[in-house]
């Protein structure tokens, strides 16, 4: 699904300028920026004060015959010559500077706000487009910061500094480029708008074809495996040329931008210089004045060339800003009081409890996946969710972290609605293992110790071995140190399933949600690891997710989900005699034999 950035928040608010979006990420560092500006305009001084100097070199130093007096202006010019490199100096770093600091403060900002918002999010907006916007953006604005931008403000208060000494020069021909200048900024003005539109479009199109080389590159497997390797060039390539004929049109709206600008400075720039020698023939300016009338013009003329050229990358960086803040303020549809002033407390009763609950996920708002679920969950019971795919198992289990809201019904968790709780008090409350685990890129010590913040090397092992995973970790190259590689790619399922487990054990909650934690063991780990499940399960409640026969009879109760709505309930014995579907699930699901459909009917 390909999404724009303005379908991230449909009912924003008005979007920032890119001024007004980069202010508050400048203001931290305004002693930097002020020394920037203070460089600038000391520059900018010098560089005009070489006009005088080159007026004085034309009519007093050559005039007056002088040796002397030509080697008192070249040493003043020699002075500003200095001034002005110690200034570009000290200009080109500030800049340089806060062009990364800023383009820094920006991508982990973005992060920070990334981590916190709903999966419903993620749901409609790629990982790539997401990351491309994180790198590749911040990426750009780092570089217009840190070159566009400081050559543009001294592009304007070069062109408004030179404009001030020519009028100080020569007034009527001062105020001829006066009058003129507002004149040359209208294709800038139109052409420019047209050329932020497409800098958007191109970083959005750039974005794609991140996007789908990296889910191709994380399925290669699949690729390969189903020889789809010539269609995916193909389709790949097709993105790459869309990409390319986006950027062409960009850049061909740039090149006639700075090609409209340049003919009507120089026109402009050589008007003046007619009028101006005409003046010096007719003995209304001296050769001095016109050195330095030629000096400034020249300085406007390269000043207004360069906010041409400058003018797009501007527009291209104002795209990528526009990018970054509609993730920054993008809206979280799961919010969460303040831990220490407008949520509840979580108490020592546990008790989870649905009470007419039902929901829908937004891509598919006229089927709910949950659908009136009423159930309260005991505490320290074992309870078993079993039902067909796509009965809304998962989604309880979502439900109960806070991942969604439900649209009616309730959540109550110690007595509470969880929407009264700060998510981190919910959440650290409550542990999931997955059926396909998730892990890190990074070392087993990182990805066990990710169950618990500054757990010790010796909590970790501990938590480790109660998951039957210290043997074969011990056995990797590094150990615990050892790097598992893109989401674990470097061990077996079954191996992974053991981290996550270990990672789980080291968090130690009180509520334990398992998505048949153990299926992917074999049969000697499995054994072991829920010997190790059954000393942590004790006094805690524990929801699973059951496609195991073995898994359900060691359940308090047994759920029996089917379309969102519970069906049935009771123990293993009870649901064989009184519910259909369950007796049809034993017998197509559950791997441990059963005795079948029709006997038990017939009992």
């Amino acid at each position: 699904m390909k999404l724009l950035a303005t379908d991230i928040d449909q009912n924003s608010k008005p979007k920032p300028s890119m001024g007004e979006a980069i202010l508050p990420f400048l203001r931290p560092y305004g002693w930097r920026v002020g020394i920037f500006l203070l460089a600038l305009l000391v520059t900018t001084g010098a560089t005009l004060a070489l006009g005088q100097g080159l007026k004085m070199i034309v009519d007093q130093g050559l005039s007056a015959q002088s040796k002397g007096y030509l080697l008192g202006v070249i040493s003043f010019t020699g002075t500003l010559a200095v001034v002005l490199a110690l200034g570009t100096c000290v200009r080109f770093y500030m800049i340089s500077w806060l062009g990364e600091r800023v383009s820094a403060d920006i991508r982990r900002a973005v992060f920070d706000r990334l981590v916190h918002l709903h999966p419903a999010f993620f749901e409609v907006i790629r990982s790539g487009n997401i990351m491309s916007r994180l790198t590749a953006d911040t990426t750009l604005l780092q570089s217009i910061i840190g070159s566009g931008l400081s050559l543009a403000l001294r592009s304007t208060v070069t062109f408004c500094g030179a404009l001030v000494m020519l009028i100080a020069t020569n007034a009527a021909l001062g105020l001829m480029i006066l009058v003129t200048v507002p004149i040359l900024t209208l294709p800038v003005l139109a052409m420019g708008k047209k050329v932020r539109t497409l800098s958007q479009k191109s970083q959005e199109s750039l974005a794609d074809v991140g996007s789908y080389a990296g889910e191709i590159v994380q399925q290669i497997k699949i690729v390969q495996s189903y020889t789809r390797e010539a269609l995916e060039k193909v389709a790949f390539a097709g993105e790459v040329e869309r990409a390319f004929e986006i950027a062409k049109s960009r850049i061909k709206h740039r090149a006639q931008l700075t090609m409209v600008i340049i003919l009507a400075v120089f026109g402009a720039l050589l008007a003046i210089i007619w009028n101006g020698g005409s003046a010096v023939l007719d003995g209304q300016m001296s050769g001095g004045d016109l050195a330095a009338f030629i000096f400034y013009a020249v300085l406007m003329a390269m000043a207004v060339a360069t906010l041409a050229e400058v003018y797009g990358e501007l527009q291209r960086a104002a795209g990528a800003m526009q990018r970054l803040m509609d993730l920054l303020h993008a809206e979280n549809a799961i919010s969460s009081p303040d831990a220490d002033t407008q949520a509840k407390s979580v108490t020592d009763d546990l008790q989870v409890q649905f009470s007419n609950v039902s929901f829908a996920y937004e891509s598919r708002s006229t089927k709910p996946a949950i659908d009136n679920f009423s159930l309260n969950f005991e505490v320290g019971k074992v309870v078993a969710l079993v039902g067909p795919s796509g009965a809304g198992k998962s989604t309880l289990f979502d439900l109960m972290q806070r991942f969604y809201d439900p649209q009616q019904g309730q959540i109550i968790f110690g007595g509470r609605d969880i929407k009264e709780l700060n998510l981190t008090q919910l959440r650290s409350q409550i542990g999931l293992v997955q059926q396909q685990p998730t892990l890190f890129s990074g070392t087993v010590k990182h990805n066990i110790g990710y169950g618990r913040k500054a757990a010790s090397d010796d909590e970790i092992t501990s938590a480790a071995k109660a998951a039957q995973a210290h043997k074969f970790i011990m056995q990797l190259p590094q150990g615990y140190d050892s790097d598992l590689g893109e989401q674990g790619a470097r061990l077996s399922g079954g191996q992974r399933q053991r981290i996550a487990i270990a990672r789980v054990l080291l968090k130690n909650p009180p509520i334990l949600l398992l998505d048949e934690a153990t299926s992917a063991l074999d049969a000697e780990s499995e054994h072991a690891v829920k010997e190790a499940l059954s000393l942590l399960m004790a006094g805690r409640t524990t929801i699973i997710i059951a496609h195991r026969l073995a898994t359900i009879l060691h359940a308090d109760k047994i759920v029996v989900v089917e379309d969102g709505r519970l069906v049935a309930e009771g123990s293993h014995e009870q649901l064989l005699d009184s519910s259909p579907l369950y007796r049809r699930l034993a017998s197509l699901q559950f791997t441990d034999g059963i005795a079948s459909p029709a006997s038990r009917t017939a009992t």
